[in-house]
């Protein structure tokens, strides 16, 4: 294979055009190759079945695609508000413990740079936007941050979100990613008049009733009104 070649496929891929089939253009490669597959396995969880659609949007919801993910999100950041120190696909230093972070990123990350991550966590608000800076030398290529994605994040907010509208799985595959969106922008909490949609959504789960649990999730827009996007995540 030509050397041009090579690059054109490097840049497609979105890496450094050497020119070069090295560990990262090989792991690139495979990634995409048999990126079908694992998708397709990352979206049985638990007793949750994603459709692809839903599954791919959760995605693109916290990252905007891929591209934007590699020029702009593979440091970490902080998204502002009551956020915590974020890297990867929407994970939050601020709401996870340090025995958590461990496990998901010590097979990417090197030890020094765990351990900078480490003292960010359960940081929120100002306390961790004055530590971003600290931190911002990290970087988290996309395999990696999609693979912590679907393998541990996702699979621990379905488990919530089956023990929170019970019946959930017995929903069309696209609706379970809906509501499974829900639970991980908005946690499980049910009390209060915030929260007075997603506590609806309970009984309109146990019926299937599609355009009722649409209807309450597009009235949340009453609690960011000021969003011209329509509805923005909220911390957990």
């Amino acid at each position: 294979m030509s050397k041009e070649r090579i690059k054109r496929i490097q840049k497609k891929l979105q890496l450094s055009a050497d020119g070069i089939i090295g560990p990262a253009t090989l792991s690139a490669i495979e990634s995409e190759i048999l990126g079908r597959d694992k998708a397709s396995a990352a979206s049985t969880l638990y007793s949750l079945t994603l459709s692809q659609k839903g599954f791919q949007q959760l995605i693109d919801h916290e990252i905007s695609s891929r591209t934007y993910y590699q020029r702009r999100l593979q440091q970490p950041i902080w998204p502002g508000g009551a956020s915590g120190v974020t890297i990867g696909i929407g994970y939050d230093l601020g709401y996870n413990r340090r025995s958590q972070v461990r496990k998901d990123w010590a097979p990417y990350l090197s030890d020094a740079q765990l351990e900078k991550l480490i003292k960010v966590v359960g940081k929120k608000a100002s306390a961790a936007k004055s530590l971003l800076a600290s931190v911002k030398g990290i970087r988290i290529d996309y395999q990696a941050a999609a693979r912590v994605f679907s393998e541990s994040t996702l699979p621990r907010y379905a488990k919530k979100a089956l023990q929170t509208y019970q019946g959930l799985e017995k929903l069309y595959p696209d609706a379970q990613a809906g509501i499974l969106s829900l639970v991980y922008n908005r946690g499980t909490r049910l009390s209060g008049a915030k929260r007075k949609e997603m506590k609806a959504i309970q009984q309109l789960v146990k019926k299937k009733d599609y355009k009722g649990i649409a209807h309450q999730v597009i009235a949340m827009k009453r609690l960011w009104q000021d969003y011209r996007n329509g509805i923005r995540p909220i911390c957990h």
